[in-house]
């Protein structure tokens, strides 16, 4: 076991790790083109956890001697501690990881590695590692969604009073609590949460012992290696377990929606920050400055979250244009969901903390704007109708006549609140002095008491759901 790690193993002889079937060994620009070890280098932790159980179960039936699985168990972990130390980097002439491990294996142990291989083939082996990573990234992912909804949260509970224009079409619609804004996003990322739940169901099914396509002629045991591996159970058609990747994209359509959750989130900052609305103020933590304007600070957070969404959609189109002309079973075409999986865990893990860091510390709301731009338009006037239909005026006339009321305000320059009360009572005898509680945007907001709605009753509500889903065992 103390043989030195080589750096790009060859197959003894110096042939091609194939059998005899081929008399030449491949071109070498080939040989680079059809090598995935430059990425698949990736799953080695994975790879060598799925050999070990795969030795374990051929040990349980009899296919390995007790002594040649500890032998073989033992030269694996050596190989993930000479990977962990740096010791261990196969070249180009690996072709992937399986190979790099199988030969490092044999350096290790002798012959007794050429045994592991027994009643498996790379299509399994691969399809195996694949959904032990997504597996441990998907909790991963989900554990980055919890602290991003968290530092909702925590700015949502300053803020359940502090209120913030709506918009529908980008116009001014309706006041809102800051607060229950916010929880919009909560609400999408607890769905998102749910959602990578739903996928990890599927990810979490073994392949291993499916073979090449057909199953094997040995007497495995794939629930003993399914349950060492901690799998729920195993896919019962060896054809569509060595071939299936609609748990791949159905992680990339789940990451694909976290991102434009996030993206919208982006969208909505990058006009807050901005002179024209002045929102909020960005912290210096999160931002930068002009090469020639000194006086810009850039959102450059949420800015390259908007964009990076545009790759992880990237992702999604490429997984189901792969998958949609694939004849059964395995073909090399499923080497290329790696790279796109890999990437998208990549970028969705880092967008979700950069945005995390934003909210912690990288924005401030500034209340006193806030509360200036609730006061200067129109969009109370949805109460004005609703005060009257209140009195017994039927709605559509209300709506109607409150229409022709902002288009009088409007050309004499003036808001609702600046109207006398006489002139509300010559539009309609049911205008009563507390027309001015029933349009000020706090009575406004809080009126909204629906279940659901942006009343701060309701928002309160709201954040004591927010923070029962966010306890650990929830």
């Amino acid at each position: 076991m103390g043989t030195q790690p080589s750096q790009s193993p060859t197959p003894a002889g110096g042939q091609q790790a194939w059998s005899q079937r081929f008399e030449s060994a491949l071109h070498p620009a080939i040989a680079q083109f059809n090598a995935s070890i430059g990425f698949d280098i990736e799953l080695l932790d994975c790879d060598l956890t799925g050999s070990i159980a795969h030795a374990q179960m051929l040990a349980k039936v009899g296919i390995l001697s007790e002594d040649e699985c500890d032998r073989i168990v033992a030269g694996l972990e050596t190989i993930r501690q000479e990977y962990q130390q740096g010791k261990f980097n196969p070249g180009i002439d690996e072709e992937d990881v399986h190979f790099a491990v199988e030969h490092r294996l044999i350096e290790l142990v002798g012959d007794g590695g050429k045994k592991l291989h027994t009643a498996r083939s790379r299509n399994d082996q691969v399809g195996t590692d694949m959904r032990l990573y997504l597996r441990g990234q998907i909790e991963q992912i989900r554990q980055r969604l919890k602290a991003f909804q968290q530092a909702l949260v925590d700015i949502a509970e300053q803020n359940v009073e502090t209120l913030i224009p709506g918009y529908t079409h980008m116009q001014r619609a309706q006041p809102l609590s800051l607060a229950h804004h916010l929880l919009a996003y909560f609400e999408m990322t607890q769905r998102d949460w749910e959602r990578l739940g739903d996928v990890l169901k599927r990810v979490n099914l073994s392949p291993l012992g499916c073979g090449a396509l057909a199953g094997t002629t040995f007497p495995i045991d794939r629930h003993y290696s399914a349950e060492l591996l901690g799998f729920d159970d195993i896919y019962h058609n060896s054809l569509d377990g060595v071939s299936d990747r609609d748990f791949a994209i159905e992680f990339a359509g789940a990451a694909s929606l976290i991102m434009v959750h996030l993206s919208r989130l982006s969208e909505e900052i990058i006009f807050w920050a901005s002179e024209e609305f002045r929102f909020v103020t960005l912290g210096d933590t999160c931002s930068t400055g002009s090469s020639i304007m000194p006086q810009k600070k850039n959102p450059d957070v949420p800015e390259l979250v908007r964009g990076k969404t545009g790759r992880v959609f990237g992702h999604l189109q490429g997984l189901l244009v792969m998958m949609k002309g694939l004849p059964l079973a395995y073909n090399k075409d499923l080497q290329e969901d790696k790279e796109a999986i890999f990437d998208t865990v990549a970028t969705v893990s880092g967008c979700l903390e950069a945005m995390t860091i934003l909210l912690q510390e990288g924005i401030t709301f500034r209340p006193e704007r806030l509360n200036q731009a609730v006061a200067e338009d129109f969009s109370n006037a949805t109460d004005v109708a609703d005060y009257l239909a209140a009195k017994g005026v039927p709605f559509r006339e209300a709506y109607n006549l409150v229409g022709k009321v902002v288009k009088t305000s409007l050309a004499a320059g003036k808001l609702l609140k600046d109207l006398s009360l006489a002139e509300w009572q010559s539009l309609h005898p049911a205008f009563e002095a507390d027309i001015y509680e029933a349009i000020a945007p706090a009575q406004v907001v809080s009126a909204r008491n629906s279940a659901g709605g942006t009343g701060f009753e309701q928002v309160r509500i709201a954040l004591n759901r927010a923070q029962s889903l966010l306890k650990p065992d929830a």
